[in-house]
């Protein structure tokens, strides 16, 4: 029976063959090709384009050696044979050198990195993609998705320097927050703000007693010439009309629409007729008056609203009967 051969190209010496000469076949394949296979060192140029090693059958191959370091100009491509067997490379020249077998996508390697690598009989991957616990002997550095710190103060948010490792910016007083000054940051009590916000409706401040809605410096603009019920949303605008007939405006009471105290809101009546301010369930009072129930805002009148107590108002303004 003829020879075959291993996986890693070791000959397997046919039954009643090489007679005499067996020796030489097997001192080949334990002291050349296994030695290979198991701690071969091997030094392999890359042009800069594609390169080709193997793995002959009987004979040594650079592809069996177990580390293999490229040198040359690197930048191109290491194509190796579809053998099952790890691969342990570095990467020794100037440029990433990708290790495939021949049409597949295979592994980029980095100038000067060393990466274990395996083909599987398919094409060339990375040999581990899980480490159960990592110990370094130094602090992971920024560009490698570190902090570049080997500790970090308790309680500290992190910045970072521009540089080579993360600062950290400890809370200082109670209630500060972290204030920019479009260069660094510091950690400091807000005291002023210049910017726009954007709240979301509802939205309260509190004095640290009492919560109140956030208003306007101006006064928005709610357009409405026809019958309108108040919503929650209105606290703090004018409700303006253009009206050419007949108009109602509803202050719904508390248990419909929840309006804090302290909300208050304006009415303007530029239309052609007066407009009634509805106030069923409410005491609602005319402002320097024991009068309660609905109010007229004639036309061109300005009646403003402001809620004083669960279902109490005032109305007040020119044009308010």
């Amino acid at each position: 029976m003829a020879s075959t051969y291993s996986n890693l190209g070791i000959e397997l010496i046919g039954s009643g063959e090489q007679t005499g000469t067996w020796g030489t076949t097997t001192n080949t394949n334990l002291g050349t090709l296994i030695d290979q296979a198991i701690g071969g060192y091997t030094t392999t140029a890359c042009t800069g384009g594609t390169d080709t090693i193997t793995i002959p059958n009987g004979a040594t191959g650079v592809a069996r050696n177990m580390f293999l370091e490229l040198t040359g100009t690197g930048g191109g491509t290491l194509v190796v044979p579809t053998n099952k067997k790890l691969y342990f490379i570095y990467n020794n020249t100037s440029g990433a050198i990708t290790v495939k077998v021949t049409g597949l996508t295979g592994v980029s390697v980095p100038a000067a990195a060393k990466m274990v690598l395996v083909c599987n009989g398919t094409d060339v991957v990375v040999a581990q993609n899980y480490l159960s616990s990592l110990t370094l002997g130094a602090a992971l550095p920024v560009a490698s998705g570190g902090t570049g710190s080997t500790s970090l103060t308790a309680n500290s948010i992190l910045i970072g320097n521009g540089t080579s490792a993360l600062l950290g910016l400890a809370p200082g007083t109670s209630g500060n927050v972290a204030i920019s000054n479009g260069t660094t940051w510091t950690s400091a009590t807000v005291t002023s703000f210049a910017g726009t916000v954007t709240a979301t409706s509802g939205s309260t401040i509190s004095d640290g007693t009492t919560a109140f809605a956030i208003g306007y410096l101006a006064i928005p603009q709610n357009a409405q010439s026809s019958n309108y019920t108040l919503v929650l949303i209105d606290g703090g605008k004018h409700i303006y009309s253009t009206n050419s007939g007949a108009q109602s405006i509803t202050i719904p009471t508390n248990a419909s629409v929840a309006f804090p105290i302290g909300t208050a809101f304006t009415i303007v009546n530029n239309g052609t007729t007066s407009i009634t301010i509805v106030t069923t369930s409410l005491t609602v009072y005319q402002a320097g008056t024991t009068n309660t129930g609905n109010r007229t805002v004639a036309t061109k009148g300005v009646a403003t609203c402001l809620k004083v107590a669960t279902d109490t108002w005032f109305v007040s303004g020119a044009g308010v009967s």
